[in-house]
């Protein structure tokens, strides 16, 4: 289907202004940003855009601001997922009807359920929409993994056509692909792992690094300059060194994308943690 993309997703910030609300300005820019730097695919309203603190409204006015912006020139996939599974549903109705490419959707968080109940709470989402669905596992935020037979019994209905893998489990994810076949796509959910789920054959990468190395993450992602991803591996390690997006935006802030607020309960970047990230974006010629 074709929201299947391969290399480099970048999962977008979402830019606040001073008074918290949404700097369509800065996400235009930010937009033309990846798009002239061969970003594969933008994925909207995920975990780095702090879509948890979007009211649905927001929520929808970004999908439709993205859309609009990217204008069919690269595929635009957004997160509908949701621990309510009646509300991702709806969501992610209004998302397709809004134009997008596909839908990504994260495992149930705060509420625990089995296996059956994730495997009952993405089929609902399946048989409401009629665009492809990535699935999204990131067990260190959500508590729940979803497990690789539950993902293989997933990947047989049709519009489930791939998986972000944030496990940090190479394991995992290689029992994953073997158990899914060639067609079902994997994207990397760690910056500092694309190399390694690319050669186990996955498809790419959906990256918070993208944010502010479009270019380059798209070169990994496609496998033509895996070293790349050792060079800015210190960079990686500290666009998460606190709860990301803070890092990623403080580094946008750098590179003058604006203000670049975050929401609570998130609160901007440390100065020590900007000290730091600053002079490795200096050391990596970004600044």
């Amino acid at each position: 289907m074709k929201a299947k993309f391969k290399g480099s997703g970048v999962a977008l910030v979402t830019p606040f202004d001073s008074k918290g609300a949404v700097d369509y300005d800065v996400l235009g820019n930010l937009i033309e940003f990846q798009i002239e730097n061969d970003t594969d695919a933008i994925v909207v309203n995920g975990t780095t855009a702090e879509s948890a603190t979007l009211s649905y409204e927001e929520q929808c006015e970004v999908i439709h601001f993205v859309v609009k912006t990217v204008s069919g020139r690269i595929p635009v996939i957004a997160g509908t997922g949701s621990n309510n599974t009646a509300h991702m549903v709806k969501l992610s109705l209004e998302a397709e009807r809004l134009g997008v490419d596909g839908l990504l959707c994260v495992t149930p968080y705060y509420l625990k359920t089995t296996q059956e109940g994730l495997y009952q709470h993405f089929l609902a989402v399946h048989d409401a929409v009629s665009i492809p669905i990535i699935l999204y596992n990131v067990p260190g935020r959500t508590n729940m993994n979803l497990l690789p037979e539950t993902t293989q019994s997933l990947s047989l209905l049709p519009k489930i056509i791939g998986l972000k893998d944030a496990s940090g489990d190479l394991a995992q994810t290689q029992e994953v692909i073997d158990l899914c076949g060639p067609e079902f796509a994997i994207y990397s959910g760690n910056d500092d792992m694309i190399k390694e789920v690319i050669e186990m054959g996955g498809m790419g990468v959906i990256s918070v690094l993208a944010n502010i190395l479009p270019k380059e993450t798209h070169l990994i992602a496609r496998g033509l300059d895996f070293s790349l991803q050792s060079k800015y591996l210190s960079l990686i390690d500290l666009l998460f060194e606190e709860p990301s997006p803070i890092p990623v935006k403080r580094a946008l802030q750098l590179m003058h994308f604006g203000s670049m607020h975050v929401r609570l309960p998130l609160v901007n970047c440390t100065d020590a943690l900007t000290i730091l990230l600053e002079a490795e974006m200096k050391t990596v010629a970004i600044l």
